[in-house]
């Protein structure tokens, strides 16, 4: 073989190589636990607080591809079987997204089981009237604290500073509302021109149609390589992570 194409070849072999043993994901900072196998080892749920007037991209998009996993992770590890998504109101009364569609919450904050990914999609109250309701924000601080991973979009950022989950940690928001979000939260390490940031167990999103982009990366983190893949297939999505501009925070894990 031609040296340059054996040259080509090697530089090409770790992107073709499943997860190796120790569940690291090729091409994840090595100070990240890229591939939460034990994690994943059971059903996982996913529950999605949603106030009134939650805008539809941050709710569906995340949505759509955690549950999509329930078709993937087992068909690649049978000890795996995805994860079980559920919504939250503030009652369980059924409510009007921003954009028209019609809600009923499977659940309200007393009712709401268990949930090991706490998601807080971006809604139009989610800069005003949420961070006064004191009982949604302790509700959240609790939830975050018993969850192995907190997720926002959008503005779902400010019910989480509001709440402490960002102090220290580099964070990222709507990048039209990220002037005033500096300005109230200066504890947090803003981040501007990304689509995400990973700070370890807390990721934050842009979101709109950027929302796909920390979802499908935290189904790699857990299930690896080929399950995101998969679930970006079934969604008509080109999942290429390095194509994604987003921030690791490893000063937190």
């Amino acid at each position: 073989m031609p040296r340059s194409l054996l040259a080509l070849a090697l530089l090409l072999l770790p992107a073709a190589c499943a997860a190796p043993a120790d569940g690291a994901v090729p091409g994840f900072p090595a100070e990240l636990r890229a591939y939460d196998a034990e994690s994943a080892r059971r059903e996982l749920t996913v529950g999605f607080y949603c106030s009134p007037t939650v805008f539809n991209s941050e709710l569906v998009a995340p949505l759509d591809v955690f549950q999509h996993t329930v078709f993937h992770a087992p068909r690649l590890d049978p000890d795996h079987p995805g994860m079980r998504t559920f919504v939250v109101g503030r009652t369980r009364e059924p409510f009007v997204t921003f954009e028209g569609l019609t809600i009923t919450p499977d659940h309200d904050l007393e009712s709401a089981p268990p949930i090991d990914v706490l998601v807080v999609p971006s809604a139009d109250t989610s800069m005003s009237s949420d961070l006064e309701d004191g009982e949604l924000i302790a509700w959240i601080a609790a939830r975050a604290a018993e969850a192995r991973y907190v997720l926002s979009y959008c503005d779902g950022a400010f019910p989480l500073a509001e709440a402490g989950l960002l102090d220290g940690r580099a964070a990222t928001t709507f990048p039209g509302d990220q002037d005033a979000f500096a300005e109230r939260y200066p504890g947090v390490r803003l981040v501007r021109g990304v689509s995400f940031v990973d700070a370890g167990r807390v990721l934050t999103s842009a979101g709109g149609a950027k929302s796909y982009d920390s979802a499908l990366w935290l189904v790699e983190r857990l299930y690896g390589t080929e399950a995101a893949r998969g679930v970006a297939r079934g969604l008509v999505i080109d999942y290429r992570r390095e194509a994604y501009r987003f921030t690791v925070d490893t000063a937190v894990r």
